[in-house]
């Protein structure tokens, strides 16, 4: 037996992650695998972590840094690999968590103690339903009223269904039901019940395994078109330029330009810190002020999804796996954070938790390289979509959930930028009975579809047909931009080459890390305003969509004549816009002198 059953849900995934799985290629190394709240959440006075570790702890020897802290011994308990941190409200902030011991090193995780938190259901507590899609039996999460107390009447609902509340997210009235349904017909009856409350919004039924990855890319035989990656991905979309314009541009000699430090979140499990593209971000990282800091649980495997995405962002260059943008910008940069965290294992509402806590704690740009498709959605050739579906009464829940982020996004923090994934369905990715959250149409909502480099070999990059639309990607007219879909993952042996990952999941965190570069610029740009500039830099892609209704042919809303400084007859007009980095930036230089 792993461990027993005592510290809530937490506990269920620590056999998975310790020694179930067999031995990890480092595995005498010092790692944090897991991170969640625990204990009883309605404690006042103080928030409970459990931690799950890998490698050999020695009690003497053993430090647990949070921030600039040294914790207590009287903070820290410990059974086996797994720690109990208690920490005294007030006395601590949100920031990074790593272990010392001796010489060594952890990963550093960021602890947020904004207090939201949804728990995973474990195998035994998951069922098929009707469509053949796992869900969970007795775990559902109901949205309160806004003109309701939601914790009165979250107790209230749980007293009157013999529930027990057991995760919450304050800031959108939501709270988290353990319900006394012991298979699907009882759940259902009560959520019926539930529904029909006067003080309840809406009920969310979550739709998702234990450990399943919540997006992933589609496979080569699945719509993907060629997984080779050709030279010049990212140099559709001007990586390397923009890079040099930053290194130059910020210090220049004659006109230096002051920079803000960004956070961003990235809604991902976990990273792989024994590849070289991740080991040197081990303990304190921001003790280089200027250096890309990346913060995340451990992973397993270098290729995992988060790795991959995390490495666009973050890889060590040269080392041959991924390059990352911001950490190409380490020179000139003011001290990104990356802070990769998904709460739980509890798909969807761990995700909007996780995003909660992450812009409470100072996040100005999320990356959401995941979304969901309803059962029955059609692709572009009229055939079902089966990548990440979902029934329609989970769809519908989650649609109220989402409903209530933006909302709250929109009225307490309208400087905070979104960036979703359009979907690998091929599909379309603005209509709600087809897609979330790209559906939604929100300033604070930019959505990227994916491209790849055609087989015209003698286009010049600035020519829309440098590349093709990636056949798998979803489209529309809710699409705001596209950017190169197919990367090399993350590997364990310097210079190797890492498998070809493709999908609108990659192509995401491109403009995300863009948008964090934009802002550390000019700090001052509102979401609408760095829409703006993306679509004004854009390059292009496709051919001219004269404005008709979108098809298969159209990824992008058409570029507008007021997008190309009112020329008519522009011949970027009607096509669909491709992400141009180094433009961006330097349109991006040039609004500082419109602000001054």
């Amino acid at each position: 037996m792993c461990v027993k059953r005592y510290w809530t849900s937490f506990i269920f995934i620590i056999c998975s992650l310790t020694g179930m799985t067999g031995i990890s290629h480092a595995d005498g190394l010092l790692r944090i695998k897991h991170m969640e709240r625990c204990g009883d959440f309605f404690t006042t006075g103080q928030q409970e972590f459990c931690v799950s570790t890998r490698g050999k702890l020695f009690d003497k020897q053993l430090k647990i840094r949070f921030g600039k802290n040294l914790l207590a011994a009287n903070e820290i308990k410990r059974d086996g690999n797994v720690l109990r941190i208690t920490l005294p409200d007030g006395k601590y902030q949100s920031g990074p968590l790593w272990l010392e011991q001796g010489e060594q090193k952890s990963n550093p995780v960021w602890l947020s103690l904004k207090g939201s938190h949804v728990v995973a259901a474990n195998k035994n507590e998951v069922a098929k339903n009707m469509d053949g899609l796992t869900t969970y039996v007795d775990l559902v999460s109901v949205i309160i009223e806004e003109n309701y107390d939601g914790i009165t009447e979250a107790r209230r609902l749980a007293k009157k269904y013999n529930a027990k509340i057991v995760g919450f997210i304050p800031p959108l009235n939501t709270y988290q039901l353990r319900l006394p349904a012991r298979n699907l017909i009882e759940r259902d009856a009560i959520v019926l019940r539930l529904g029909s409350e006067i003080g309840v919004d809406a009920v969310i039924i979550e739709e998702t395994g234990a450990e399943k990855e919540i997006e992933g890319e589609i496979t080569a035989s699945n719509l993907a078109g060629a997984d080779d990656i050709s030279e010049g991905e990212w140099a559709s979309n001007r990586f390397l330029n923009a890079v040099d314009f930053y290194l130059r541009r910020i210090p220049a000699k004659s006109n230096p330009l002051a920079t803000q430090p960004i956070k961003i979140g990235v809604i991902e499990r976990d990273v792989d810190f024994d590849s070289p593209d991740f080991s040197d971000y081990l303990g304190d990282c921001r003790r280089d002020p200027k250096r890309i800091c990346l913060y995340a649980r451990d992973a397993e495997k270098s290729q995992s999804h988060g790795s991959t995405v995390a490495g666009i962002f973050a890889a060590a260059w040269n080392n041959g796996g991924n390059s990352g943008f911001l950490r190409g910008l380490d020179k000139a940069g003011p001290g990104f954070d990356v802070i990769v965290e998904r709460n739980s294992d509890a798909g969807i509402t761990a995700n909007i938790a996780a995003s909660v806590n992450l812009v409470e704690d100072g996040v100005r740009v999320l990356n959401w390289s995941w979304g969901i498709h309803r059962v029955g959605a059609k692709n572009v050739d009229g055939k079902d979509v089966d990548s990440l579906v979902r029934s329609g009464l989970a769809m519908s829940g989650y649609e109220e959930l989402l409903e209530e982020f933006f909302l709250w996004l929109r009225m307490k923090h309208p400087d905070v930028i979104v960036i979703n994934s359009a979907g690998n369905g091929a599909s379309f990715s603005g209509l709600d009975e087809y897609r979330l959250p790209s559906s939604f149409v929100t300033e604070q909502l930019f959505v990227v579809g994916g491209h790849e480099r055609s087989n015209k070999k003698s286009a010049q990059v600035n020519d829309p047909d440098y590349v093709v639309k990636r056949r798998a990607s979803n489209i529309d007219m809710r699409v705001d931009i596209t950017a190169a879909a197919c990367v090399h993952s993350s590997v364990l042996k310097i210079n190797a080459e890492g498998k070809k990952h493709c999908g609108t999941s990659y192509a995401t965190p491109l403009v995300t890390g863009l948008v964090a570069a934009m802002l550390s610029i000019n700090s001052q740009l509102e979401p609408e305003q760095i829409r703006i500039l993306l679509r004004r830099s854009a390059m292009t892609i496709g051919e001219e969509s004269d404005f008709e209704p979108t098809d298969a042919d159209d990824l992008t809303s058409p570029i507008l004549p007021s997008e190309r400084n009112n020329e008519l007859n522009h011949p970027d007009v009607g096509r669909s816009a491709r992400l141009d980095m180094h433009k961006a930036l330097d349109l991006t230089v040039q609004s500082l002198k419109r602000v001054r």
